[in-house]
């Protein structure tokens, strides 16, 4: 028996290895935000978060912008990223891979929901989106939840599209536009090359993505949700003492003095929430408009 007893100990001690080199936590930790605002502003952004996190967290927080959320969901698989700013579409991506999970959520007004606006040019006749029927428009990007889920899943909802249809099937083949955020949906209405642009309410009823002047030009043509706010989704495998550590110092943004970063970066005020709660009408949003892969 004791050889078997030897062996059995071998391998204890080779698990308990392996187990406390994954909990070892990283030299760097890598924040990612979603490249839905002017690049300029995102850069003085990076600065001032890598700042804060850096001092709260008495090591380097590196702040990137990739160029889509896609690197970010796959960057919480291969170790390159820790935390993520996402939209609801992205996180529950995230959460069926396992490979993140919900860290933090928006609140806004008290509540962790918002809205999803068509918008179209002041002149423009539209008035609902059934008059876009076979119209150029652009959604903010392929895994917005404003910008794409909630609309596609409305236009169900309106009777417009049949369940698993795609937005060509009302807008007509070659007239649906994917931006890399909100700004770049917008972009197309002001140079004509769509009719509509497909963005979160804050777009328009604040001026952190658009300035006065863009939104005069602008009026909303419809009005769509509830969407659930974006998210702060910390990598799965991170060990739990970071874990800990960094919602501690992200929770500290809610303090008075350090308000106007956090509504900066994150828009709203940051509070814990239930996952499978905060996520759940956009689950069947993603199941009947066949954006569950």
């Amino acid at each position: 028996m004791r050889p078997v007893v030897i062996v059995l100990t071998t391998i204890v001690l080779m698990l308990s290895a392996t187990t406390r080199a994954e909990e070892k936590a990283p030299d760097k930790l890598v924040v990612a935000l979603k490249p839905d605002k002017n690049p300029d502003q995102i850069l003085k952004e990076k600065q001032a978060l890598s700042e804060f996190l850096s001092k709260e967290m008495s090591m380097p927080v590196e702040v990137v912008v990739p160029l889509s959320s896609a690197v970010i969901i796959e960057g919480y698989s291969n170790g390159t990223i820790d935390l993520g700013y996402l939209s609801g579409t992205d996180m529950v991506r995230a959460r069926d891979a396992k490979s993140a999970e919900l860290m933090l959520v928006g609140e806004i007004n008290g509540k962790t929901h918002y809205n999803s606006y068509w918008l179209s040019l002041k002149d423009k006749p539209y008035k609902s989106i059934e008059e876009l029927k076979g119209k150029p428009v652009a959604f903010a990007s392929k895994t917005s939840t404003s910008g794409f889920t909630i609309p596609h899943w409305n236009l169900m909802k309106k009777g417009l599209l049949k369940e698993g249809e795609k937005p060509e099937a009302f807008f007509g083949e070659g007239n649906v536009f994917f931006g890399t955020g909100y700004v770049s949906a917008v972009e197309r209405v002001f140079k004509g090359d769509a009719e509509a642009a497909a963005v979160s309410d804050y777009v328009f009823d604040k001026d952190k993505h658009l300035n006065a002047e863009q939104r005069g030009l602008l009026k909303i043509v419809q009005q769509q949700g509830p969407v659930p706010t974006h998210i702060l989704a910390v990598r799965t495998s991170l060990p739990k003492q970071v874990k800990d550590k960094l919602k501690a110092a992200l929770l500290k943004l809610n303090d008075e003095g350090n308000q106007p970063l956090r509504d900066k970066v994150f828009t709203s005020k940051l509070v814990e929430a239930d996952t499978d709660k905060h996520l759940e009408s956009l689950t069947e949003a993603l199941k009947l408009t066949g954006q569950t892969k």
